[in-house]
């Protein structure tokens, strides 16, 4: 039994927790290839813990120390994920400078889409087993991953990039307001 204030404190520290992750991946990101992108990646990273942790809760999940780990470690996977297209993105956009960001992400998801799809198979199908053969223990952590694991891949394709993309955008319309 854990009582009232035992499960706010785990839900504060949970909360904290994820909060700090994504803030020093923001930081890190932001460091790394530019603000615009750490604020992709962070949107997708909130896509996908609001997701998981909404799909958890129409099926009454409990959240336990297991789920908190969980979206840790689906937090951890997505931006690993959102990092190879971040990647790919800054490797092509230095080799032609003429496209356009646009296109450059295009072909850089296009490039990254068939590891992206079997890294996540695979990771999906030991979760299955996972899930299906591992007992009333790790039932819960294997269900939440399911979950990000799949959200987790939507977002790195169609939500991260497109997010760069969006605020290059708004970028390139306030410069073009103020001339």
């Amino acid at each position: 039994f854990v009582g009232p204030k035992v499960g706010k404190d785990l839900t504060n520290k949970a909360i904290l927790a994820i909060v700090f992750a994504w803030l020093g991946m923001l930081i890190y990101i932001a460091w790394r290839f530019e603000f615009r992108y750490g604020l992709g990646a962070i949107i997708a990273l909130i896509h996908d813990t609001i997701i998981t942790i909404g799909v958890l809760s129409l099926l009454n999940k409990e959240f336990t120390l297991v789920i908190v780990a969980a979206l840790l470690t689906i937090i951890g996977y997505s931006i690993n994920d959102t990092i190879v297209v971040f990647d790919r993105i800054r490797e092509n956009r230095k080799k032609d400078l003429k496209k356009s960001l646009a296109e450059i992400i295009n072909s850089s998801v296009n490039e990254t889409l068939s590891r992206t799809i079997l890294t996540a198979l695979t990771v999906f199908f030991v979760l299955l087993a996972l899930f299906f053969l591992g007992g009333p223990v790790i039932h819960d952590f294997a269900f939440a991953l399911l979950i990000g694991i799949v959200v987790g891949t939507y977002s790195s394709i169609f939500i991260a990039s497109p997010i760069v993309l969006s605020f290059e955008n708004l970028q390139l319309s306030k410069t073009k307001g103020k001339k």
